[in-house]
């Protein structure tokens, strides 16, 4: 399952240098699979569709921040818990419910994120 963060996001901007997937971004900023992942060429997301590892998508929220879903592995392969919650002063980082994922699955996609 995806982490989400929630609307009591207070913007400190602790979990965006935590994440290793680089799938937290700033309210308003667009986002691609390709930033800070060495994904290239076409990517197939979630919801089916096809993309351009390098398309700039829309940003999800536009106030607080955001984790992409398509890049969210949480943080499976790297460390013991998702560190967004980790960090989060607010308790703001949360299970995202639309997107249920087991080990294997999230670990499928970090390996596609980090060849």
């Amino acid at each position: 399952m995806a982490i989400k963060i929630t609307e009591e996001c207070i913007n400190c901007g602790a979990c965006e240098p935590e994440c290793p997937n680089n799938a937290i971004y700033e309210g308003g900023v667009e986002w691609a699979i390709a930033d800070g992942t060495t994904v290239k060429g076409q990517v197939i997301l979630m919801d089916g569709s096809s993309i351009d590892s390098d398309q700039k998508n829309s940003p999800i929220a536009s106030d607080v921040y955001y984790i992409s879903p398509n890049k969210c592995t949480e943080c499976q392969g790297f460390h013991e818990e998702p560190q967004c919650a980790a960090v989060c002063p607010v308790d703001c980082c949360i299970p995202d419910e639309l997107y249920k994922e087991t080990v294997d699955d999230l670990m499928a996609k970090k390996d596609k994120l980090h060849i």
